[in-house]
């Protein structure tokens, strides 16, 4: 007689089993990658915000302007604040070569600490406007300096990616 080789049917039956529990279980780990994705594509972006405004800092100590509550460059023409870009949607497009992004400015939200007359809003393209009634998002706040020797702040609210 001979002896025959292989696997049962209630072996592959037990593994497939096994295997369908583990991707059970792995699935929902991989499946939040895009909110990751996004809440890091944004601390790129403060990244990038935090070096533009520092040359935009040094080059207002260059013309002097860095104790002035208002002012302008030249080259780039940035409006500034105590010698930081002020926060204007138009600033922080010539800042910024974000193509994937909108910004959005005049938003008041205190579950957000968003205030509409110094912050403005970095968003993802793909991300809702934010409003008045919003207790998540996903963006960037960044809020001008508001005095000579503070500086701007960068937060990142990632509970919406």
């Amino acid at each position: 007689m001979k002896k025959q080789q292989g696997f049962t049917l209630i072996e592959l039956v037990i593994v497939i089993v096994i295997l369908g529990i583990l991707a059970v279980t792995a699935a929902p780990k991989f499946l939040n990658l895009a909110g990751d994705a996004k809440a890091g594509t944004l601390n790129a972006v403060k990244a990038s915000l935090q070096s533009a405004n520092a040359e935009i800092y040094g080059k207002a100590i260059l013309q002097n302007k860095q104790a002035a509550a208002d002012g302008t460059l030249v080259n780039p023409a940035v409006t500034t604040a105590f010698g930081y870009a002020k926060a204007t949607e138009d600033n922080l497009k010539l800042m910024l070569d974000v193509p994937d992004f909108k910004f959005q400015a005049g938003v008041d939200n205190t579950d957000l600490k968003i205030v509409k007359s110094t912050d403005v809003l970095v968003l993802p393209s793909d991300s809702t406007a934010i409003d008045g009634n919003s207790k998540t998002a996903c963006a960037l706040v960044y809020r001008q300096a508001t005095e000579a020797g503070a500086k701007p702040t960068y937060t990142v609210i990632n509970t919406g990616c």
